[in-house]
């Protein structure tokens, strides 16, 4: 079976981080599957001038293994009868990035209203990796309850939170301290991530 990923962008400030995130998995030849809210299409268009067919479309003409063609699939978030709204069809994992608030609280309540909702759901319950990436800050106490829920089921909640210790030169290193830690929680090991130590024990 091929190595599938989900990456979800839903209506929260951040894009950036779905686009690194996409970047960095199509560069390993995985198959990308990708669903974005309207919304988060909307704020992908505002922070970056771009609309996400342009990102994508760069991505499947050069953004695969050694610059050459990337697997991309993208879904429409209406579309309950896409693959992924499916546990038969596997998934190495599912990450929502970045998260709103409104799609945390129906993933843990266990609304279903749109297909990101669903993958989420999808990926819970057949116990494959689900990180969801909010952004929002501060937080309310609905929202910390909401996190803790889906923490309880099962999900990583690792929030946007940038490091500084590999003193990050752009902005694009800065998302990437956050995007290496998404893929350290699917199993991807880059070993080019600056670590806090780097001395074996």
């Amino acid at each position: 079976m091929a190595t599938r990923y989900l990456v979800c962008i839903t209506g929260a400030s951040g894009a950036v981080y779905a686009l690194r995130l996409m970047s960095a998995l199509a560069a390993r030849g995985v198959v990308l599957h990708v669903v974005a809210s309207q919304w988060g299409a909307r704020v992908l268009l505002e922070e970056t001038g771009r609309p996400l067919g342009y990102w994508l479309g760069k991505l499947r003409t050069q953004g695969g293994p050694e610059g050459g063609p990337a697997l991309i699939r993208l879904h429409d978030n209406s579309d309950f009868s896409a693959s992924i709204a499916s546990g038969s069809f596997r998934l190495s994992g599912t990450v929502i990035a970045p998260c709103s608030m409104g799609t945390l609280g129906a993933i843990s309540s266990g609304t279903c209203s749109n297909l990101i909702h669903r993958a989420g759901a999808v990926a819970l319950k057949e116990g494959w990796p689900l990180i969801v990436v909010p952004r929002e800050t501060p937080l309310s106490l609905v929202s910390i309850r909401a996190m803790t829920q889906l923490k309880e089921a099962g999900a990583v909640i690792l929030p946007a939170s940038p490091s500084f210790y590999g003193k990050p030169k752009d902005i694009e290193s800065l998302v990437d301290t956050v995007v290496y830690r998404i893929l350290d929680h699917l199993g991807i090991v880059d070993k080019n991530v600056f670590r806090w130590s780097q001395e074996e024990p």
